[in-house]
């Protein structure tokens, strides 16, 4: 039987590949769980990031700060969501991006010395994170396509689409920042679609 904090993160893993009851243990033994209070910096540019946090309850967003001090909203993440300085965590180099909790949250943590043998030793497991890296270079690619390409409100309507809850989670000028726009502009762009609704 698998603790209730746990079973979602085996449920995401799930999704992509079938693997024991037996080897969910094996993953749940080198998973931490941490309560994480809203405003918390989890990672921080110039440390290199040591694990996968899965988020079990909770928001969270990664961002950079430019020469000039402005923000770079990265990446948004809500329940059932990996958020970290992927970068990082994959080249063993130093951080470049902030990952702030916006809500008080709760993490599960895997260090990346514990799943490294554990990949080794589990194919599914590395199968798993070989899938979600894919996906999220993927991802990132049509996100770059999207802001060339698209128009600000384009951008604005495919996030609403593809994160309908996100909106009423993360302040607006983070929401903002990840659409690549000043917080006054998306104001303007949310007054019209709500006319037009």
């Amino acid at each position: 039987m698998i603790d209730e904090i746990y079973q979602g993160l085996i449920a995401n893993i799930r999704r992509y590949v079938n693997f024991s009851d037996e080897d969910a243990q094996k993953i749940i033994q080198i998973t931490h769980l941490k309560e994480i209070k809203r405003k918390t910096n989890i990672e921080e540019p110039g440390e290199v990031s040591n694990y996968r946090n899965y988020v079990v309850s909770g928001a969270f967003r990664s961002y950079f700060i430019d020469e000039d001090g402005k923000e770079h909203t990265v990446q948004i993440a809500v329940d059932d969501w990996f958020v970290s300085d992927f970068y990082s965590y994959v080249t063993r180099t130093p951080a470049i991006l902030f990952v702030e909790a916006l809500e008080n949250s709760t993490i599960l943590q895997m260090h990346y010395d514990d799943i490294e043998p554990l990949c080794k030793e589990m194919h599914s497991l590395s199968e798993y994170f070989r899938l979600s890296t894919e996906r999220a270079f993927a991802f990132s690619r049509n996100r770059a396509l999207s802001n060339i390409s698209k128009t600000a409100e384009e951008r604005y309507q495919e996030f609403l689409n593809r994160y309908p809850n996100i909106m009423d989670r993360v302040p607006q000028y983070i929401v903002a920042s990840y659409l690549g726009m000043s917080p006054e502009f998306l104001s303007k762009i949310r007054a019209r679609h709500s006319r037009i609704s």
